[in-house]
């Protein structure tokens, strides 16, 4: 046994201490469901958040646009030399497509492109939008620098291809 004595509430059941604090009872307290959420803490950015539903439905259309093209065009790019073949008939290039090794290389690294450029663009949509900004213009801007970047990639083996050369400098000469 020690000499100390007890310190206030060291001893006291949970109901004395709420007594002498002058709160109810347990058994009266409104079950935790029944009573009103504390509000929670908001910052700044997310307290000016509205929501923007014609944003969300515009920025989710255009990405599932996006998401359906990246598709479409990744898997031309991996046949290369296909597309190329099309796409000289169009312009109507006497000849065929012969650049193999680098029609490869180039098309596989658009197919890329195009795949990263897209998960990119998504991110910062959802992004936005989670944040409650305006979002609608993330797939515009994400969809024409990944179209920059993936043309530049195909463009490489097609201005290295001896039949669209010689297409490029008949009509030059024209």
């Amino acid at each position: 046994m020690t000499d100390q004595r007890p310190q206030y509430g060291e001893i006291a059941t949970l109901e004395e201490q709420r007594k002498a604090a002058g709160l109810p009872p347990l058994d009266e307290m409104p079950p935790a469901a029944a009573a009103a959420p504390a509000p929670e803490p908001a910052s700044g950015r997310a307290a000016t958040a509205r929501p923007r539903p014609v944003d969300r439905f515009i920025t989710i259309g255009l990405l599932a646009y996006g998401l359906v093209n990246v598709v479409m065009t990744g898997l031309s790019y991996l046949d290369f030399p296909t597309a190329m073949n099309e796409m000289m008939k169009v312009l109507g290039v006497d000849g065929e497509f012969t650049n193999f090794a680098q029609g490869k290389v180039w098309g596989t690294v658009a197919a890329i492109v195009l795949a990263a450029g897209w998960s990119l663009t998504a991110f910062f949509s959802i992004r936005r939008l989670r944040g409650g900004k305006a979002s609608w213009w993330v797939p515009l801007a994400g969809a024409a620098v990944t179209l920059l970047v993936a043309s530049i990639c195909a463009a490489i083996p097609l201005m290295n291809d001896p039949a669209f050369i010689d297409f490029v400098a008949k009509t030059a000469g024209q």
